[in-house]
């Protein structure tokens, strides 16, 4: 059974749109990932220097 060359095109653009879907969506995962870490630290220094500020008092 033979199928049209247009079939074979589309279910290549179907596989393709699939891969780029998961390749994106695990790129923006990370760039979250750190993104949330970066923020953290930041939270993380800013109550060290709380803490220090108390201690000095």
């Amino acid at each position: 059974m033979t199928f049209p060359i247009w079939m074979y095109v589309v279910v290549a653009g179907i596989f393709f749109s699939a891969f780029m879907t998961v390749k994106t969506s695990k790129a923006e995962r990370k760039a979250e990932m750190d993104y949330i870490e970066q923020e953290g630290q930041v939270y993380i220094q800013r109550m060290e220097k709380e803490k220090d500020l108390k201690m000095k008092n």
